[in-house]
């Protein structure tokens, strides 16, 4: 089904066409592939509890699940999956030493409206076989998650993506995001300037610079991710869609006064509750 030598068409492309996790295929050639699939969605679970672990304390919580596993094997896994201890924060893409530095700007900043800052990271998403990437643009003042993208790979192109559908809503005054190479590359630093939108950029080894990013990230994988076992990217993207139109039109936040995002999002930016641009469910 997947010819590795094909002189064309790289594996990636290969993998997309035919609706099958690129990670999947090289898991399946595997003599393991079902136990290291088995530790990386053991792993993404406690990770999602305890963002503080690291590969030291990973291994000797798997340890005491009764799984005979050393660190190297643990590092390897997750710097796979993308993760590290929030000290520092989860990277899953390490950034270019040639890219502009930008300041974090929020430290001290009142956030009082939407479309004030948006912010976008990259989470690891477990599937049946192997697994895939999702980004999220979110506004930080409502909690709306403007748009979000899944991809295979970790290119650039699908925050790309993203970040256009997003500008499809409104622009934020600043965009937040971490030093990764997906968010500091010249296509995506290049939309943001074309709009005078400010960047800001996490801090080193601070997880908490994105806060409700991370949240989100929580709220995704217990309410959606971790009760299912997608199959295809299809069958993923099918099922995040439909949770995020109920995370946007119908999940109440207590943090919110108990509105939901939508509410909060488009009444205090518009007046009225009508979306500038069509949901789709």
């Amino acid at each position: 089904m997947i010819d590795p030598n094909h002189n064309k068409i790289s594996v990636a492309r290969q993998c997309e066409l035919l609706n099958l996790s690129r990670s999947s295929y090289y898991y399946v050639s595997g003599k393991d592939d079902r136990y290291n699939r088995q530790l990386m969605n053991l792993i993404d679970e406690q990770y999602t509890r305890m963002p503080f672990y690291g590969v030291a304390k990973m291994t000797a919580w798997l340890r005491r699940q009764g799984h005979t596993v050393n660190q190297k094997r643990v590092r390897r896994l997750m710097r796979l999956m993308g993760l590290e201890a929030i000290y520092p924060k989860p990277n899953l893409s390490k950034a270019s030493p040639e890219h502009k530095k930008y300041p974090y700007l929020l430290k001290k900043m009142i956030i009082d409206h939407p479309d004030q800052v948006w912010a976008s990271d990259i989470t690891y998403i477990r599937m049946q076989q192997g697994f895939i990437y999702l980004v999220a643009i979110m506004d930080w003042y409502s909690r709306y998650v403007l748009s979000w993208e899944i991809s295979i790979t970790l290119d650039t192109g699908f925050c790309i993506d993203a970040m256009k559908q997003a500008l499809q809503f409104s622009q934020p005054e600043i965009m937040n995001t971490d030093q990764g190479v997906q968010f500091t590359s010249t296509a995506f630093i290049g939309l943001l300037e074309d709009k005078n939108i400010r960047i800001s950029m996490d801090g080193r080894g601070r997880a908490f610079d994105n806060i409700f990013v991370e949240r989100l990230w929580r709220s995704v994988k217990y309410e959606e991710v971790y009760l299912h076992q997608y199959t295809t990217v299809p069958d993923a993207r099918c099922h995040l869609e439909r949770y995020f139109w109920l995370y946007n039109n119908e999940r109440l936040h207590e943090s919110l006064g108990y509105r939901t995002p939508y509410e909060v999002y488009f009444k205090e930016q518009t007046g009225c509750y009508e979306p500038k641009v069509a949901l789709a469910f």
